[in-house]
This record gives structure tokens, C-alpha cells and sequence, in this order.
């Protein structure tokens, strides 16, 4: 087993100074606005759900999206980059440091993430250190946010929704631990697991949560891609993405991100 240590090192610090100044700078009015934004959001879902040219169950099958094999047989480039990162965990941010609206259910050091693609904004520096990673990514009609999502021994992720069905959730499991039932995904009333090399599909509009229960690290490529409409499905869904790539939402973490790199460049 490979351990990882993620140690709060003095980069860590000086994002969370970065973080922190920018959370302290955000009023109420914008955390409002933020919570206000996702409850129109998931009102829209049901208008989603009508107008989906897929299902609208909580897992979604392999079969409703032909670029699955794709991605799945890039599995050895891009577990090869992500093991390349690993060997400097420090490095890389938790998810509450790149976002603080994620700070609820990411706690601690226990949750990283590796950004490529938020919200359609592409992250130069972090494609670059994986480019076979980011062609893959960059092959997948509607891809929006791609990102490495590395979970610590003994984490539990809170059961959450997503703000919108604008988008299907895809995992690629890349470092999974040995005993695969000890580590899952629940979305909605459903469990499952992840396996090295396949992706699995579902619809992060409905409640889920993440527990690893192993003393190993879990680490999946994490996707979102847009959820095929019908035409007018399709019209609505650009103007909801072009509001969510307009707002704080996405505008921060872009901005943390790049204060991030600035910080740990070598």
C-alpha cells in the first residue's frame, strides 16, 4: 500500500490565507444570492428531467454515452500522471481551499482535488503537467469540469446534492482501494463501487454521499458532462451554464486555482 502523507505544509497556510481573505471579503448578499441560485436550479430540474434525451434515473447506464470505451482505455496514461502527482501531495489543494462553498462537506486535508476544466475554463498549468489527461478530457463532447478527486483512509463526504441536472456526474475509478466494498458512493437509494479502469455514471442532482472505510486513499477522475436535451432542452441548458460560469460559484475557485499555482510554482 502506498501512503500518502498529506501534510498541512506552508503552502497549505498561505492558501488558506488567500481563502480566507477572499471568503472574509464575500458579503452575505453573495451567500444568499448563491443559496437562492440553487434552489431555482433544482426547481428547474424537473423542466431537465422532461426535456432529457437520457434517463433521469439516479445511476445512469454505460451504454447511454458512446465515449465511455474511449476514456476507459486512456485509464493507464492517466493513472500514470496521477501518480505522478501523488508523489508530492503537498501540492495539491483541498477542494474547500479551491472552493469554500464546498467547505461543509470538505473537512480537514481529507479531500483533494486536482483541477483541469472548471465550468468549461480550462486550467493551462494543470493540463499541462498532464497532458495525456487533459487530450482524454479534451475528447468528450460537453465536457464542463474535470478534475483528479483524491479521498483520505476513513473520510465520510456528507450526503449533498448538486445544483443542477444541466450535467451527469462521471467517475473514472484510477486508485481504488483492495477491499472495494469498504469504499462507495451512495446516490440516492443506490450503492456502488468503483473499479480501476471503468467509469461509472449518475445524476449528482440527487442526494449522495462517500465513505472510504479502508486505510487506503481513493482517487477517481471526476467529470461533468452535459446531460443531452432535446432542442429546447438544450437552449435552456446554455443560458443556466452561462450563469453559472458568470457567478462567484465558479469565478472564485478559477481565481484560487490560479493563486494556488502561483504559490507552489517550482
Amino acid at each position: 500500500m502506498i501512503k500518502l502523507g498529506f501534510r498541512h505544509s506552508e503552502g497549505c497556510k498561505s492558501m488558506d490565507m488567500i481563502t480566507a481573505k477572499s471568503t472574509d471579503k464575500s458579503p452575505l448578499r453573495r451567500r444568499i444570492i448563491i443559496k437562492v441560485g440553487k434552489h431555482f436550479l433544482r426547481w428547474m430540474g424537473d423542466f431537465q428531467a422532461r426535456h432529457s434525451l437520457i434517463s433521469t434515473t439516479p445511476v445512469i447506464g454505460n451504454d447511454e454515452f458512446t465515449w465511455v470505451p474511449q476514456l476507459e482505455a486512456a485509464y493507464a496514461d492517466i493513472r500514470a500522471e496521477l501518480d505522478a502527482l501523488l508523489k508530492n501531495p503537498e501540492d495539491i489543494p483541498t477542494f474547500h481551499q479551491l472552493s469554500p462553498d464546498q467547505k461543509r462537506i470538505s473537512k480537514g486535508n481529507n479531500w483533494k482535488t486536482f483541477a483541469f476544466y472548471v465550468y468549461g475554463q480550462r486550467v493551462d498549468d494543470n493540463c499541462t503537467l498532464c497532458p495525456k489527461t487533459a487530450a482524454a478530457l479534451e475528447a468528450l463532447p460537453g465536457m464542463r469540469t474535470a478534475m483528479f478527486s483524491i479521498l483520505a483512509p476513513r473520510y465520510h463526504i456528507e450526503p449533498h446534492k448538486g445544483p443542477t441536472r444541466a450535467v451527469i456526474r462521471a467517475h473514472l475509478g484510477l486508485k481504488i482501494p483492495k477491499d472495494r466494498k469498504s469504499v462507495w458512493i451512495r446516490v440516492h437509494d443506490q450503492y456502488l463501487h468503483w473499479e480501476e479502469g471503468k467509469v461509472v455514471l449518475f445524476d449528482d442532482a440527487y442526494e449522495h454521499e462517500v465513505r472510504n472505510d479502508t486505510d487506503e486513499f481513493r482517487a477517481v477522475l471526476f467529470i461533468d458532462i452535459d446531460r443531452p436535451m432535446d432542442r429546447l432542452g438544450t437552449l435552456v441548458n446554455r443560458v443556466i451554464v452561462r450563469l453559472i460560469q458568470a457567478s462567484s460559484y465558479v469565478k472564485q475557485p478559477i481565481k484560487n486555482v490560479a493563486a494556488w499555482n502561483r504559490a507552489h510554482k517550482k
